[in-house]
């Protein structure tokens, strides 16, 4: 059988590797490790000054090699937009005059710049992760208007798009007359933890909490979710785990909330064990999102077998098709009265659970998709 050729593979769009910053980085992490240990040459371009989990005498610019994959900083301006702009521009000038098959863009920023690497003859492939123009951090002014622009442009140049959800394909279909490959996110099956370090540091027990996980910002409604809590008469506490992302107004909103009321817990960023615990341990996972692309913590919240509560938006409903609750999106009042069904019923917690890791890994495979990924490389 003749020997499928090693391909020298670019990625960008992503803010360091590997990481668990942000869902992007999560994906590029899983696809370039896989690829690498498949003996493709990966490279993974990440932006200068951005934390990337490299070793410690680390010359910043410098080339690294992390699990096997080529890890390249590229320069870029700092400030809120600008910084995801000039890295997109950068690391797409360095993959277009580089010795690379396929340039792989994620995101619709960064997809502004796909042209440049298509005019010199590379493969082009681009992942969007959701319609990021709609995302509060940049409606109404020029961010906005430049993903709308990287959007057009993967929509022309793209030799492939690939799409996390039917509902992107079908926007792509209808606004762009253009077809997508949908291929999802995927999970692998994780250990669980018992509650060790998070009982240490906040006083967590096994089903003794609610868990939000993700970044704090208004489209995913943390805001929604602490409102909704404070209104129920709940023994259990409401753990929100996550960071701001240009969004520090919208966080000190929600500290404020959350001062409100003692069974609130602001965790900030969590990786590692204590990430693990919080999955491993948690009541249910509630993700009560207006916007979403496909969420990457609720495929690990399934993984783990919990209880998930979501907004009725199609990322989710899609992701969970039937194996977990849902509630109508942005109704508090729903939310509320969700989360109180769950707290006085452990049962139906528990048959949400008995289900969840089993279907969840098994539909959403990471060497299937990396599978699935390799052959748009090399139609």
């Amino acid at each position: 059988m003749m020997r499928k050729k090693v391909l020298k593979i670019a990625m960008l769009g992503h803010k360091s590797f590997p990481s668990r910053e942000g869902g992007i980085e999560v994906v590029v992490a899983e696809l370039c490790t896989r690829m690498a240990k498949r003996g493709h040459r990966v490279t993974s371009f990440v932006r200068h000054g951005v934390r990337a989990d490299v070793p410690e005498d680390h010359t910043p610019g410098e080339i690294t090699v992390v699990n096997g994959v080529i890890v390249r900083e590229v320069p870029c301006l700092q400030g809120r937009g600008l910084e995801a702009l000039t890295a997109s521009v950068t690391a797409a000038a360095q993959a277009a005059f580089g010795d690379y098959d396929v340039v792989h863009f994620h995101a619709e920023g960064p997809c502004a710049m796909i042209w440049l690497p298509k005019l010199f003859g590379k493969r082009c492939v681009a992942t969007i992760h959701g319609l990021d123009w709609q995302r509060e951090k940049w409606k109404g002014g020029l961010g906005s208007k430049y993903i709308r622009f990287g959007e057009k442009m993967a929509a022309k140049y793209a030799d492939e798009i690939i799409v996390l959800s039917r509902e992107n394909q079908r926007y792509f279909r209808e606004i762009y007359g253009r077809k997508t490959r949908y291929i999802p996110n995927g999970i692998d099956r994780p250990k669980t933890r018992p509650a060790e370090l998070i009982k240490e540091q906040w006083g967590l027990e096994k089903d003794g909490y609610y868990l939000y996980l993700g970044r704090v910002v208004p489209e995913k409604r943390a805001e929604l979710l602490i409102r909704a809590f404070l209104r129920t008469d709940s023994k259990r506490k409401l753990v929100i785990a996550g960071a701001a992302s240009d969004t520090e107004a919208y966080y000190e909103m929600i500290r404020k909330l959350a001062a409100e009321d003692d069974r609130i817990i602001l965790t900030g960023f969590v990786s590692g064990q204590p990430l693990e615990e919080l999955y491993s341990n948690a009541y249910a996972f509630v993700l009560p999102s207006d916007l979403e692309g496909m969420p990457m913590s609720l495929l690990e919240a399934m993984s783990y077998g919990n209880c998930c509560l979501t907004s009725d938006i199609a990322e989710c409903a899609d992701v969970m098709k039937g194996h977990g609750m849902t509630f109508a999106k942005g109704d508090e009042d729903a939310l509320r009265e969700a989360l109180e069904r769950l707290d006085a019923d452990p049962e139906l917690v528990e048959r949400y659970r008995t289900a969840a890791s089993d279907y969840i890994c098994g539909r959403f495979d990471w060497e299937k998709i990396t599978d699935k990924t390799l052959e748009l490389y090399r139609l």
